[in-house]
């Protein structure tokens, strides 16, 4: 459901570059992410997936180029950019002595936001975890957990939600219930920036994504059209394994069969 129009994007990269000594991680990236959209980032590994997140993030001061959240150039208001954006990374250490009910209060006070007992349990609710507020984080399932932990990391409504392989390891169900979470977040006006591995999951979820690979933005658009556009391209074709083309043969056409470490 994008919501470009004549609207501005949420998040925009532009001409980005990472470097760590000599080596060049990321290379003139640009791609922007539009309010009402799930954008994935996908990628081999060491393709510049995680250098790109992490500058987004705040976490790396890139060599050159422009990022802006929410209207905001991240160099310039740091702290307004990431007052913007809410980030579930792939693994997250949440305090084993709390309860759940006390965590989310805890992280709803760093960003100032007040909560009731009554509001704690409507957003618990909100991700079935009705009963789950007096319990520790230990005691629920893995995909119980990535649940509050993308609860938390949304509690004060940024505009921008960056997940990091937010699914790895969770069984169908569990992957499906955080799917219609993030969906959730898109319905809702948000920007979502996915990484994945999964090339399932960003067939089904994402609006648009972009391929990167050493470094480079290999290719950009619907996965829809990124299939349908190389339906008939030779290196593709060498890697069906179906007899009809999907998202998976296609990246793997453009990146290469080779394992990454």
């Amino acid at each position: 459901m994008n919501q470009q129009g004549d609207n501005a994007p949420i998040l925009d990269v532009k001409a980005l570059h990472i470097r760590y000594g000599a080596f060049e991680a990321v290379k003139d990236v640009s791609f922007d992410v539009y309010g009402g959209e799930i954008f994935g980032l996908l990628g081999p590994n060491g393709a510049g997936k995680t250098s790109t997140l992490s500058a987004i993030e705040g976490l790396l001061k890139p060599v050159s180029g422009q990022i802006t959240v929410a209207g905001f150039n991240t160099r310039e208001k740091p702290l307004h950019a990431r007052a913007n954006m809410g980030v579930q990374l792939q693994a997250t250490s949440f305090q084993p002595e709390l309860t759940i009910g006390e965590i989310i209060r805890l992280f709803a006070s760093i960003y100032g936001v007040e909560l009731g007992e009554d509001t704690i349990r409507e957003k618990l609710a909100a991700i079935n975890l009705e009963d789950a507020a007096g319990k520790k984080i230990a005691q629920l399932s893995g995909g119980q957990q990535q649940r509050v932990s993308l609860l938390i990391s949304t509690i004060h409504h940024p505009q921008l939600v960056l997940l990091d392989e937010p699914t790895t390891g969770l069984d169908p169900q569990s992957r499906r219930q955080l799917w219609e979470r993030i969906e959730y977040f898109r319905n809702n006006g948000h920007a979502v920036l996915l990484t994945t591995h999964s090339m399932e999951e960003a067939e089904a979820v994402c609006d648009r994504i972009a391929i990167i690979d050493h470094g480079r933005i290999i290719a950009i658009d619907t996965p829809a059209a990124l299939i349908e556009k190389h339906l008939h391209d030779p290196e593709v074709l060498k890697v069906v394994r179906k007899g009809k083309v999907t998202l998976e043969d296609v990246f793997i056409g453009l990146t290469g069969t080779a394992v990454r470490s």
